[in-house]
């Protein structure tokens, strides 16, 4: 199970993501979460920073699906601007939406890429169906209480994972 929760990479943020080893890993499609990756979760809007990411993934033609376990409403309204296939009420880590999701980029497992905030959603998801998974630190510490409970097992699992590698 440990295995599982474990990313292949991990940055502070999602801007920090270095693209250029995404193309080294033969990675073209990249699935990514909004709340708390992209943006803090209660911003409803892509924001400047966001919006020029999303933009230079394209310009280095990532083919892009947004995932979110967030509502309809939420994830039309973020995506309004950016305009990409994007999933809403996924159920990560459930593997069907991941495997939606690269049927929409008409990609693969050898060559997608999972972005996220969570270990036991986004990692899991993507580490389940044998994708390339990127954990990125949350932007904000505002979250729904459920996250907020889930991210105490994080940081428990991330120090024995740690400790282990030591």
């Amino acid at each position: 199970m440990k295995k599982l929760l474990i990313p292949d990479m991990h940055y502070e943020s999602v801007f920090s993501i270095d693209i250029e080893i995404l193309k080294q890993n033969g990675i073209e499609g990249i699935i990514i979460d909004i709340d708390n990756t992209l943006v803090a979760w209660d911003t409803k809007e892509a924001d400047e920073k966001a919006l020029n990411f999303i933009k230079s993934l394209q310009g280095e033609n990532f083919k892009i699906c947004m995932i979110s376990n967030n509502t309809k409403k939420r994830v039309e309204k973020f995506n309004e601007i950016l305009a990409l296939p994007a999933i809403h009420k996924a159920g990560k880590p459930k593997i069907s939406p991941f495997l939606k999701a690269m049927k929409l980029l008409q990609t693969n497992q050898k060559n997608t890429a999972v972005i996220g905030d969570q270990m036991f959603t986004d990692i899991l998801g993507g580490n389940r169906i044998g994708l390339f998974t990127i954990l990125v630190t949350p932007i904000s510490p505002k979250e729904f209480i459920w996250t907020r409970f889930m991210r105490k097992i994080e940081r428990f699992v991330l120090k024995k994972i740690v400790k282990e590698r030591m």
